[in-house]
């Protein structure tokens, strides 16, 4: 089965779909081995993996393509990967559709916030007109050559305009042909509530602990009426604060033999990265390793 039918399926199939973000593709190996049916290449993480900055923007199409690419590469698993605003009008909503497809995830999101976008977390979103965002949609639809490639639309009304304007917006993209949408950062469990009855078609929510939204839990979000829900930063901030300690005990004391319990063996590392099945495909060919 194709990863974008397969991701298709798992969207529309019980229980709800949970998504980890992947900071980077080491990270993707060990969702897969931890049992995830799917993962996401996003922006959020993504600045912070390879520019050490937040998500304000800062990345290009093509670096965002490159790291989902990498990801795609180190997994059986569909991926979905974050397409920002498009990177312009249509013509480059259709590119960006057509790039990531190239890469092979399984899945792309646009939203409808001006460009340079920013966390939907952070204050001071700006968004386009739902007509800009319509035609983006429509563009994204359109470029696909998979029609299974999930395609979903994000809008960050409810912090511009409020729920009214989103779960509208919400309603528009859909129409205009979106497999699911994403009503970002709703304030409270009666937003959530509001967003799964009143707009059409599959709902993701993204729980962000210290953002927005109510965190709750994947079960609770499927009695809300969630079909997806994404964890967008607990690999990113558990590399951060794994690695702060690290090396401040590195730095405090010279020698890594002072947190053994907090590193993985070298034996248990190199079976994560795969390296068994490297040399037994290498003794197949014969000859000296």
């Amino acid at each position: 089965m194709r990863p974008t039918t397969r991701l298709r399926d798992l969207i529309c199939a019980d229980p709800i779909l949970v998504i980890p973000v992947v900071h980077d593709p080491l990270c993707a190996r060990i969702a897969e081995q931890a049992g995830f049916s799917a993962i996401f290449s996003a922006g959020y993480a993504n600045s912070a993996a390879l520019l050490g900055k937040p998500d304000v923007g800062l990345l290009t199409l093509t670096e965002m393509v490159d790291c989902a690419s990498r990801i795609v590469d180190a997994t059986d698993i569909p991926v979905f990967a974050d397409g920002d605003t498009g990177y312009g009008n249509t013509t480059n909503v259709a590119r960006t559709i057509s790039l990531y497809e190239k890469a092979g995830v399984a899945g792309v999101f646009i939203e409808d916030q001006v460009s340079p976008k920013r966390c939907g977390h952070m204050e001071g979103k700006a968004i386009v007109t739902p007509e800009e965002m319509v035609a983006k949609v429509r563009a994204a639809v359109d470029a696909r050559r998979d029609p299974d490639l999930v395609i979903m639309a994000r809008t960050d009304a409810i912090a511009v305009n409020g729920i009214d304007d989103a779960v509208e917006r919400a309603n528009l993209y859909y129409e205009a042909g979106a497999d699911l949408t994403f009503v970002e950062a709703p304030e409270s469990v009666e937003q959530m509530r509001c967003i799964c009855r009143d707009v059409r078609g599959p709902a993701f929510a993204n729980m962000l602990p210290g953002g927005k939204t109510p965190v709750l839990s994947a079960a609770e979000l499927e009695k809300i009426g969630y079909a997806v829900v994404a964890d967008p930063v607990s690999c990113t901030y558990a590399i951060a604060k794994a690695v702060t300690y690290v090396f401040s005990e590195l730095k405090r004391t010279g020698s890594s033999g002072s947190y053994p319990d907090h590193l993985m063996g070298f034996d248990e590392f190199n079976h994560l990265v795969g390296l068994p099945g490297i040399r037994e495909r290498e003794r197949s060919y014969g000859g000296c390793l």
